[in-house]
């Protein structure tokens, strides 16, 4: 016992002997491994190198590939291998196996894209709940049902509207155009009208209304469920920033108005292959003008239109003193208004991945990509927004501010997300997140009052993010975008969408070229819609409406039938 003690005491021979081995064993295996270890997988940003033909199966688990059989040493083994070799490389220089295996893989990858299209699609439609949530919650409760009504009416105006002429004009010649229809869904060959131009401009497309004859396809089909979707939210925006004046007839002859003029002749521009998309191609300005998913086409047209139509419409009474200074009317269901935004941010993982218009194939896999800096950037405009918000204008940690702070990081990350890295995604939604914060106190100054700040989330924040593309894009995605050769782009082959940052000022130029034409285009069809409409009937409800409420004078019943509601709003004088 006495020896056993003193020997753990001692450091002993044998322990400074294992030490040494060990040491040798770490040392040696170490520099081993360095020789032997194969060298750090690198980072596939765009997707193009992940998933291999050996990937493929069908749906019992079978390879379309053959599988070439395992080498090996073993004699025994070896007459049976080299048969198995000779079948494998018998069946898989067969023709009509290479053929079948084509056609499999081709159609199955189509079919992908269809039915991630559709389910993106109807993410976005769920938006149209959350749209309602937030606008109901920053109004007051006498105008709740009224409020819930036209975001439920602009759903079905908006897609018989798109159905009857919206989605011609703005796609109907995409596949016949210079940028061509998108290849994850086959290219959509039957989109291939004529095109109405101006000195080579391309404004507006064509194609048969109703998706009747050629348009009758299962591509098309789908193109035009998720376009729509897009229409409608651009549609809505209006909903909120004229909330509480309007009369519900005047909107609907604006839901027809946006779904077949408003939106779709920007979105020709932008998407359809028209000349905005094709400055590019015609006059070497970077990849022309690109919004991956809506910034500028979705949401700055909803916004700018909804400013246009708020000029002509007026504020509400109330919301302005003797001396024009603004006075708050309180929200009536904040919680509403946040659960609301909630739902937005789920849906947005719907619009932005989902603008891919396909999962498999190429660079879809960049929707990883995209997902995360969606989510990103929206943690950033709701930090930015809510420091803002407590620093320098309520000096509470505002709600509403948050929500919408929120709201405008991910509007301005739409356009931008499938081309930058986190750190841009971030910048950008906090820069979003403050913008929103002192738009909305610059267009409550200046008299414009929009209930639920949607001219500033949709408006400011949409036009942020078509020029972030200019800025923050790295290049790393969109190659060939737009139609412009990915071997010719800044003198590198396979460059995609690059920003001021990275080494291109052209496409920062044409981002401010179509920043300026969505700001002409959508503020002036607003204020001139508007404005016309009201020469032919009364667009604005009475003063005794207004301040009666909305839901019993034009929807003929109240939202919150049970309660007694009371009236917080500023008086009048």
């Amino acid at each position: 016992m006495t020896s056993l003690s003193s020997a753990i005491r001692r450091p002993s021979r044998l322990v400074v002997l294992l030490v040494t081995l060990l040491a040798v064993f770490v040392i040696g295996s170490s520099s081993v491994f360095a020789q032997t270890a194969p060298a750090t997988p690198k980072g596939d940003p765009t997707g193009a190198n992940t998933g291999a033909a050996a990937d493929v199966i069908d749906g019992g688990g079978n390879h379309f590939v053959p599988q070439a059989p395992a080498d090996s040493d073993d004699a025994a083994t070896k007459k049976s291998k080299q048969e198995a070799l000779d079948a494998y490389n018998k069946q898989a220089k067969a023709e009509p196996l290479a053929v079948k295996l084509a056609d499999s893989v081709g159609q199955t990858q189509i079919a992908m894209n269809i039915l991630w299209t559709l389910l993106t699609g109807f993410l976005v439609m769920f938006m149209q709940a959350g749209f309602a949530m937030v606008e109901i919650g920053f109004c007051r409760a006498k105008n709740a049902a009224h409020i819930v009504m036209t975001n439920l009416m602009i759903y079905p105006l908006g897609a018989l509207g798109f159905w009857l002429a919206g989605f011609g004009i703005m796609f109907g010649s995409l596949a016949a155009s210079k940028v061509g229809g998108p290849a994850t869904l086959g290219g959509l060959a039957t989109l291939n009208g004529p095109e109405f131009k101006l000195g080579g401009f391309g404004i507006a497309g064509w194609n048969t209304p109703f998706l009747s004859k050629n348009m009758y396809d299962v591509g098309i089909y789908t193109m035009f469920l998720f376009q729509m979707v897009f229409m409608d939210t651009t549609a809505t925006i209006p909903t909120g920033a004229m909330a509480e004046r309007w009369r519900f007839s005047a909107f609907l002859v604006y839901g027809l108005f946006i779904s077949i003029i408003g939106y779709p002749i920007y979105g020709h521009l932008i998407w359809g292959g028209g000349g905005l998309a094709c400055l590019g191609l015609d006059h070497g300005i970077g990849h022309g003008a690109v919004d991956f998913a809506g910034s500028s086409v979705v949401h700055a047209v909803g916004g700018l239109v909804s400013l246009g139509g708020v000029i002509v419409l007026g504020p509400r009474i109330g919301k302005y003193d003797k001396s024009g200074k603004p006075r708050t009317i309180l929200a009536h269901d904040i919680p509403l208004a946040v659960l609301g935004t909630f739902i937005l941010a789920f849906g947005w993982f719907g619009f932005n991945p989902g603008s891919t218009l396909g999962a498999v194939g190429g660079g879809n896999l960049r929707i990883a990509i995209i997902a995360t800096n969606t989510m990103l950037a929206s943690a950033g405009g709701a930090f930015t927004a809510l420091a803002v918000s407590k620093l320098h204008i309520t000096k509470k940690y505002d709600a509403g501010f948050a929500a919408n702070g929120m709201l405008g990081g991910l509007v301005a990350v739409t356009a931008p997300c499938a081309f930058i890295d986190s750190v841009s995604a971030v910048v950008i939604g906090a820069i979003a997140g403050v913008l929103v914060v002192y738009s909305m106190v610059f267009f409550e100054k200046k008299g414009i009052d929009d209930p639920v700040g949607a001219i500033s989330v949709h408006g400011a924040c949409g036009i942020w993010g078509l020029l972030s593309v200019g800025i923050f894009a790295d290049g790393k995605f969109g190659a060939g975008f737009n139609g412009v050769g990915a071997d010719k782009y800044m003198g590198v082959a396979g460059q995609g969408v690059t920003g001021l940052l990275h080494g291109d000022f052209g496409q920062f130029e044409a981002q401010c070229i179509a920043a300026i034409v969505c700001i002409i285009w959508s503020i002036g069809t607003g204020y001139l819609f508007f404005k016309v409409l009201s020469k032919f009937m009364r667009i604005r409800v009475t003063p005794e409406q207004e301040l009666a409420g909305l839901d019993i004078e034009e929807i003929g019943v109240p939202a919150y039938g049970d309660f007694q509601l009371t009236d917080l709003s500023p008086s009048a004088e």
